[in-house]
Protein backbone atom coordinates (compact mmCIF):
# COMPACT_ATOMS: atom_id res chain seq x y z
CA UNK A 1 0.00 0.00 0.00
CA UNK A 2 1.13 3.81 -0.94
CA UNK A 3 -0.77 4.83 2.39
CA UNK A 4 1.06 5.27 5.38
CA UNK A 5 -1.96 3.26 7.22
CA UNK A 6 -1.61 -0.47 6.06
CA UNK A 7 -4.30 -2.89 6.46
CA UNK A 8 -2.26 -6.23 7.54
CA UNK A 9 -4.14 -9.25 7.20
CA UNK A 10 -2.10 -10.99 9.81
CA UNK A 11 -4.29 -12.75 12.82
CA UNK A 12 -6.22 -15.76 11.52
CA UNK A 13 -8.49 -18.46 13.94
CA UNK A 14 -5.62 -20.75 13.58
CA UNK A 15 -2.74 -18.40 14.07
CA UNK A 16 -0.20 -18.74 16.52
CA UNK A 17 0.23 -16.27 19.18
CA UNK A 18 3.90 -17.44 19.28
CA UNK A 19 4.43 -16.29 14.98
CA UNK A 20 2.17 -13.23 15.58
CA UNK A 21 4.77 -12.13 18.19
CA UNK A 22 7.81 -12.51 15.69
CA UNK A 23 5.97 -10.86 13.26
CA UNK A 24 5.19 -7.71 16.07
CA UNK A 25 9.13 -7.70 16.07
CA UNK A 26 9.65 -4.96 14.02
CA UNK A 27 12.26 -2.19 14.09
CA UNK A 28 10.53 0.79 15.98
CA UNK A 29 11.25 2.67 12.35
CA UNK A 30 8.96 0.29 10.33
CA UNK A 31 5.64 -0.15 13.31
CA UNK A 32 2.99 0.62 11.03
CA UNK A 33 0.28 3.36 12.73
CA UNK A 34 -2.45 1.18 13.08
CA UNK A 35 -2.85 -2.21 12.78
CA UNK A 36 -6.01 -4.16 11.96
CA UNK A 37 -5.62 -7.55 12.43
CA UNK A 38 -7.91 -10.20 9.89
CA UNK A 39 -10.50 -11.03 12.95
CA UNK A 40 -13.88 -9.86 10.76
CA UNK A 41 -16.52 -11.71 13.01
CA UNK A 42 -17.55 -12.06 16.31
CA UNK A 43 -16.51 -9.97 19.22
CA UNK A 44 -13.87 -12.62 20.70
CA UNK A 45 -13.72 -11.66 24.29
CA UNK A 46 -17.68 -11.31 25.06
CA UNK A 47 -19.16 -14.08 23.51
CA UNK A 48 -20.73 -17.77 25.20
CA UNK A 49 -19.31 -19.70 22.38
CA UNK A 50 -18.83 -23.43 23.15
CA UNK A 51 -16.35 -25.36 21.43
CA UNK A 52 -14.56 -25.26 19.17
CA UNK A 53 -15.20 -21.87 18.31
CA UNK A 54 -14.49 -20.60 22.08
CA UNK A 55 -10.46 -21.70 21.33
CA UNK A 56 -10.92 -20.27 18.27
CA UNK A 57 -12.09 -16.90 19.89
CA UNK A 58 -9.46 -17.61 22.84
CA UNK A 59 -6.43 -17.65 20.15
CA UNK A 60 -7.54 -14.62 18.76
CA UNK A 61 -8.04 -12.65 22.29
CA UNK A 62 -4.54 -13.64 22.81
CA UNK A 63 -3.53 -12.35 19.69
CA UNK A 64 -5.23 -8.87 20.85
CA UNK A 65 -3.12 -9.46 24.12
CA UNK A 66 -0.04 -9.84 22.30
CA UNK A 67 -0.99 -6.48 20.22
CA UNK A 68 -1.78 -4.29 23.71
CA UNK A 69 1.08 -5.56 25.28
CA UNK A 70 3.36 -4.37 22.47
CA UNK A 71 1.85 -0.94 22.50
CA UNK A 72 0.77 -1.35 18.84
CA UNK A 73 -1.62 1.10 18.12
CA UNK A 74 -4.97 -0.85 16.73
CA UNK A 75 -8.49 -1.55 15.50
CA UNK A 76 -10.73 -4.31 15.61
CA UNK A 77 -13.57 -4.99 13.06
CA UNK A 78 -16.20 -6.70 14.51
CA UNK A 79 -17.92 -7.76 11.19
CA UNK A 80 -20.52 -10.18 12.35
CA UNK A 81 -21.76 -12.31 9.68
CA UNK A 82 -21.11 -12.21 6.30
CA UNK A 83 -24.28 -12.02 3.69
CA UNK A 84 -22.86 -13.88 1.15
CA UNK A 85 -21.97 -16.78 3.79
CA UNK A 86 -25.10 -16.85 5.62
CA UNK A 87 -28.16 -16.04 3.56
CA UNK A 88 -28.07 -17.92 0.52
CA UNK A 89 -28.42 -21.02 2.72
CA UNK A 90 -30.87 -18.96 5.14
CA UNK A 91 -28.31 -20.61 7.94
CA UNK A 92 -28.40 -24.16 6.72
CA UNK A 93 -25.86 -25.91 8.86
CA UNK A 94 -23.02 -27.71 5.87
CA UNK A 95 -25.16 -26.76 3.27
CA UNK A 96 -24.12 -24.00 0.44
CA UNK A 97 -26.08 -23.13 -2.35
CA UNK A 98 -28.16 -20.46 -3.84
CA UNK A 99 -31.03 -19.37 -3.48
CA UNK A 100 -32.42 -20.12 0.31
CA UNK A 101 -34.46 -23.00 0.58
CA UNK A 102 -38.11 -22.77 -0.24
CA UNK A 103 -39.56 -26.23 1.41
CA UNK A 104 -37.96 -25.87 4.71
CA UNK A 105 -35.22 -24.87 7.37
CA UNK A 106 -33.75 -26.07 9.92
CA UNK A 107 -33.38 -23.98 12.83
CA UNK A 108 -31.36 -24.72 16.22
CA UNK A 109 -33.06 -23.42 19.20
CA UNK A 110 -35.78 -21.59 19.07
CA UNK A 111 -34.76 -19.05 16.10
CA UNK A 112 -35.25 -15.72 18.33
CA UNK A 113 -31.62 -14.71 18.99
CA UNK A 114 -31.01 -11.97 16.76
CA UNK A 115 -28.06 -11.69 14.52
CA UNK A 116 -25.94 -9.34 12.51
CA UNK A 117 -25.65 -9.11 8.81
CA UNK A 118 -23.61 -7.06 6.13
CA UNK A 119 -22.73 -7.50 2.53
CA UNK A 120 -18.98 -7.97 2.73
CA UNK A 121 -18.26 -4.57 0.05
CA UNK A 122 -19.79 -2.81 2.70
CA UNK A 123 -17.90 -4.63 5.34
CA UNK A 124 -14.89 -3.22 3.17
CA UNK A 125 -15.86 -0.26 3.51
CA UNK A 126 -16.34 0.77 6.90
CA UNK A 127 -12.81 -0.71 7.43
CA UNK A 128 -10.83 1.60 5.17
CA UNK A 129 -12.57 4.48 7.10
CA UNK A 130 -12.14 3.27 10.12
CA UNK A 131 -7.89 3.13 9.21
CA UNK A 132 -7.07 6.60 9.61
CA UNK A 133 -9.79 8.00 11.67
CA UNK A 134 -8.75 8.70 14.94
CA UNK A 135 -12.38 7.98 16.77
CA UNK A 136 -11.72 4.20 15.86
CA UNK A 137 -7.77 4.25 17.45
CA UNK A 138 -7.66 1.23 19.85
CA UNK A 139 -11.18 0.65 19.83
CA UNK A 140 -13.30 -2.23 18.61
CA UNK A 141 -15.43 -1.14 15.02
CA UNK A 142 -18.55 -3.20 15.46
CA UNK A 143 -20.74 -3.16 12.28
CA UNK A 144 -24.03 -3.33 13.13
CA UNK A 145 -26.22 -1.31 10.77
CA UNK A 146 -30.02 -1.52 12.03
CA UNK A 147 -31.93 -2.84 8.90
CA UNK A 148 -29.40 -5.79 8.75
CA UNK A 149 -30.06 -7.17 12.69
CA UNK A 150 -32.66 -10.43 12.09
CA UNK A 151 -33.36 -13.58 13.96
CA UNK A 152 -33.59 -16.93 11.98
CA UNK A 153 -37.60 -16.65 12.31
CA UNK A 154 -37.64 -13.11 11.15
CA UNK A 155 -35.40 -13.90 8.01
CA UNK A 156 -37.53 -16.57 7.46
CA UNK A 157 -40.41 -14.87 7.72
CA UNK A 158 -38.96 -12.08 5.41
CA UNK A 159 -38.01 -15.10 2.90
CA UNK A 160 -41.89 -16.35 2.55
CA UNK A 161 -42.91 -12.81 2.12
CA UNK A 162 -40.83 -12.41 -0.48
CA UNK A 163 -41.51 -15.80 -2.18
CA UNK A 164 -45.09 -15.60 -1.73
CA UNK A 165 -44.84 -19.24 0.24
CA UNK A 166 -44.92 -20.69 3.42
CA UNK A 167 -41.64 -22.29 4.79
CA UNK A 168 -41.64 -25.63 7.10
CA UNK A 169 -39.79 -24.96 10.19
CA UNK A 170 -38.19 -27.62 12.17
CA UNK A 171 -36.31 -26.77 15.19
CA UNK A 172 -34.10 -28.47 17.13
CA UNK A 173 -33.86 -27.99 20.66
CA UNK A 174 -30.41 -26.49 22.37
CA UNK A 175 -29.28 -29.65 24.04
CA UNK A 176 -29.77 -31.67 20.49
CA UNK A 177 -27.85 -28.96 18.68
CA UNK A 178 -24.94 -29.14 21.36
CA UNK A 179 -24.55 -33.31 20.72
CA UNK A 180 -24.38 -32.32 17.04
CA UNK A 181 -21.65 -29.79 17.81
CA UNK A 182 -19.53 -32.74 19.92
CA UNK A 183 -20.13 -35.76 17.16
CA UNK A 184 -19.11 -33.41 13.82
CA UNK A 185 -16.50 -34.29 12.30
CA UNK A 186 -13.90 -30.95 11.60
CA UNK A 187 -14.63 -28.22 10.49
CA UNK A 188 -18.28 -28.91 10.81
CA UNK A 189 -18.08 -28.95 14.47
CA UNK A 190 -16.68 -25.43 14.19
CA UNK A 191 -19.42 -24.15 11.80
CA UNK A 192 -22.32 -25.82 13.94
CA UNK A 193 -20.32 -24.29 17.13
CA UNK A 194 -20.58 -21.04 15.86
CA UNK A 195 -23.98 -20.90 14.72
CA UNK A 196 -24.69 -21.64 18.03
CA UNK A 197 -23.20 -18.74 19.76
CA UNK A 198 -24.67 -16.79 17.05
CA UNK A 199 -28.10 -17.97 16.62
CA UNK A 200 -28.77 -19.85 19.88
CA UNK A 201 -26.89 -17.78 22.11
CA UNK A 202 -27.50 -14.02 20.79
CA UNK A 203 -23.72 -13.56 21.14
CA UNK A 204 -23.52 -10.77 18.33
CA UNK A 205 -26.35 -8.52 19.43
CA UNK A 206 -26.12 -9.35 23.68
CA UNK A 207 -22.77 -6.48 23.76
CA UNK A 208 -23.64 -3.06 25.01
CA UNK A 209 -21.20 -0.86 22.72
CA UNK A 210 -19.33 1.41 25.31
CA UNK A 211 -17.05 4.89 24.87
CA UNK A 212 -14.36 2.86 26.80
CA UNK A 213 -14.25 0.09 23.79
CA UNK A 214 -16.30 0.10 21.15
CA UNK A 215 -17.81 2.72 18.36
CA UNK A 216 -20.47 1.69 15.62
CA UNK A 217 -19.67 2.20 12.63
CA UNK A 218 -23.50 2.68 10.51
CA UNK A 219 -23.33 5.85 13.29
CA UNK A 220 -19.68 6.57 12.68
CA UNK A 221 -20.01 6.85 9.07
CA UNK A 222 -23.96 7.37 7.88
CA UNK A 223 -22.82 8.52 4.53
CA UNK A 224 -22.04 5.03 3.50
CA UNK A 225 -25.19 3.66 1.93
CA UNK A 226 -25.17 -0.02 3.14
CA UNK A 227 -27.22 -2.88 1.58
CA UNK A 228 -29.79 -4.13 3.60
CA UNK A 229 -31.25 -7.52 4.15
CA UNK A 230 -34.08 -7.11 2.65
CA UNK A 231 -32.23 -5.33 -0.85
CA UNK A 232 -29.95 -8.44 -0.59
CA UNK A 233 -33.15 -11.18 -0.65
CA UNK A 234 -34.48 -9.29 -3.32
CA UNK A 235 -31.38 -10.36 -5.48
CA UNK A 236 -32.07 -13.67 -4.65
CA UNK A 237 -36.06 -13.68 -6.27
CA UNK A 238 -34.42 -12.86 -9.39
CA UNK A 239 -32.10 -16.26 -9.94
CA UNK A 240 -33.67 -17.73 -12.79
CA UNK A 241 -35.75 -21.22 -12.63
CA UNK A 242 -33.38 -22.85 -14.26
CA UNK A 243 -30.77 -22.23 -11.35
CA UNK A 244 -33.52 -23.27 -9.01
CA UNK A 245 -33.53 -27.04 -10.88
CA UNK A 246 -29.77 -26.89 -11.14
CA UNK A 247 -29.84 -26.57 -7.46
CA UNK A 248 -32.50 -29.39 -6.51
CA UNK A 249 -30.94 -31.76 -8.72
CA UNK A 250 -27.25 -30.84 -7.09
CA UNK A 251 -29.01 -31.22 -4.02
CA UNK A 252 -30.66 -34.71 -3.90
CA UNK A 253 -27.68 -36.59 -6.47
CA UNK A 254 -24.93 -35.33 -4.13
CA UNK A 255 -26.45 -35.39 -0.47
CA UNK A 256 -29.85 -37.51 -0.54
CA UNK A 257 -30.36 -37.49 3.22
CA UNK A 258 -30.87 -33.70 2.49
CA UNK A 259 -34.09 -34.16 1.34
CA UNK A 260 -35.50 -35.65 4.66
CA UNK A 261 -33.26 -33.92 7.16
CA UNK A 262 -31.92 -30.85 5.37
CA UNK A 263 -28.83 -30.80 7.12
CA UNK A 264 -26.26 -33.26 6.36
CA UNK A 265 -23.34 -31.96 7.71
CA UNK A 266 -20.23 -31.74 5.36
CA UNK A 267 -22.49 -31.13 1.57
CA UNK A 268 -20.98 -28.62 -0.13
CA UNK A 269 -23.42 -27.59 -2.75
CA UNK A 270 -21.74 -24.75 -5.42
CA UNK A 271 -23.73 -23.45 -8.22
CA UNK A 272 -21.62 -21.69 -10.58
CA UNK A 273 -21.49 -20.25 -14.40
CA UNK A 274 -20.35 -24.11 -15.50
CA UNK A 275 -23.27 -25.69 -14.30
CA UNK A 276 -26.06 -23.23 -15.95
CA UNK A 277 -24.18 -23.88 -18.83
CA UNK A 278 -23.93 -27.80 -18.63
CA UNK A 279 -27.51 -27.53 -17.60
CA UNK A 280 -28.27 -25.56 -21.27
CA UNK A 281 -26.20 -28.37 -22.98
CA UNK A 282 -27.46 -30.99 -21.41
CA UNK A 283 -31.45 -29.71 -22.56
CA UNK A 284 -29.94 -28.83 -26.01
CA UNK A 285 -28.85 -32.63 -26.43
CA UNK A 286 -31.96 -34.14 -25.28
CA UNK A 287 -34.03 -32.24 -27.52
CA UNK A 288 -32.11 -33.34 -30.17
CA UNK A 289 -31.98 -36.71 -29.34
CA UNK A 290 -35.33 -36.72 -29.23
CA UNK A 291 -35.66 -37.76 -25.49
Amino acid sequence: MTSKHTLLGAASAQATVKSLANALQWPSSTRVPRFLPSDFGNDVDRHDAVEPAKSAFEVKAKIHRAIEAEGIPYSYVSANSFIGFFLPMLEQPGIFALPPPRDKVIIPGDGNPKAIFNVEHDIGTYTIKAVDDPRTLNKILYINPSKNIYSINELVSLWEKKIGKTIERIYIPEEQFLKQIQEAPTPMNLMLALNHSVFVKGDQTNIEIKPSFGVEASELYPDVKYTTVEEYLDQEISISPHHLRVVERRNKAENPGLATSGCTPGAALHLNESDEVNGRESASNKKVSGT
